[in-house]
């Protein structure tokens, strides 16, 4: 498999806070890669690295065969098209409406006209659940009328208008209960199936990393000393795993 996102030999800090030390990371198109690790320890700096949002101190950083280190503003702007980011709070446009939100990348990066835009929103609000159908009126909706886990499917319907080749999922079920979380889960599964996108996921939730993954990456000691199946996470014999894993789901 063609990799598409690598880390080389990673350094970060901030002050004397050490994220990162020495990290390698290697990600292969079309696959799901779940980031663990305890809380503070820097995994959303991962995604926000790959989009240039934050540059390592030290090390490479390639994706989509460019080191994005190397990349000047419009090449990032570029970039940022075939890497679309979920963020935590969804980064929704509150003064917008559904229809604006979803559109607001085309707006920006295409030339398609009024027509276009809304055609390319409702197929994106279908394939997160979020149909005309089930909702009426849902396009001139605001965010502020929808319950968080519409909110978050907003952000999915967002993230793939502009048909990214690689999504990075932020904590995409934070705040959502047990039944919402799950359906984020099945939505994250579902789009890399029908889209073919890799995926990078970032969570504190155990259940929807089990279940979004085709590996898992465990953030220690400012690394990824621990990469793997689910399987192989889950009948892992190394301490450091099992009291995060068992820790995790008490």
């Amino acid at each position: 498999m063609k990799k598409v996102i690598e880390f080389r030999k990673v350094g970060k800090a901030f002050g004397d806070k050490v994220v990162y030390s020495g990290l390698d990371l290697e990600i292969f198109g079309g696959e799901t890669v779940t980031l663990l690790g305890g809380s503070g320890q820097g995994k959303s700096v991962c995604l926000k690295m790959v989009i240039g949002l934050l540059y390592p101190d030290a090390g490479e950083i390639w994706v989509l065969g460019e080191n994005v280190m190397d990349l000047e503003r419009e090449q990032l702007r570029v970039l940022r098209k075939r890497v679309s980011m979920v963020f935590q709070g969804g980064a929704l446009f509150d003064s917008l409406t559904v229809l604006d939100n979803v559109g607001y990348g085309l707006r920006e990066h295409t030339k398609m006209n009024d027509r276009e835009i809304r055609d390319r929103v409702v197929i994106c609000l279908d394939m997160v659940g979020l149909s005309s159908d089930d909702y009426p009126g849902i396009l001139d909706m605001m965010p502020a009328n929808l319950s968080g886990g519409m909110r978050k499917r907003l952000a999915l319907a967002r993230s793939i208008a502009l048909e990214p080749e690689i999504i990075l999922y932020d904590e995409p079920t934070t705040g959502l209960d047990p039944q919402n979380s799950t359906r984020i889960a099945k939505m994250i599964r579902k789009l890399q199936a029908e889209l073919g996108v890799t995926s990078v996921v970032v969570t504190h939730d155990m259940a929807t990393a089990w279940h979004v993954s085709d590996r898992v990456a465990m953030l220690y000691d400012h690394r990824f000393p621990y990469i793997g199946t689910v399987e192989e996470f889950r009948q892992s014999d190394d301490p450091v795993v099992r009291d995060f894993v068992h820790g995790r789901m008490e």
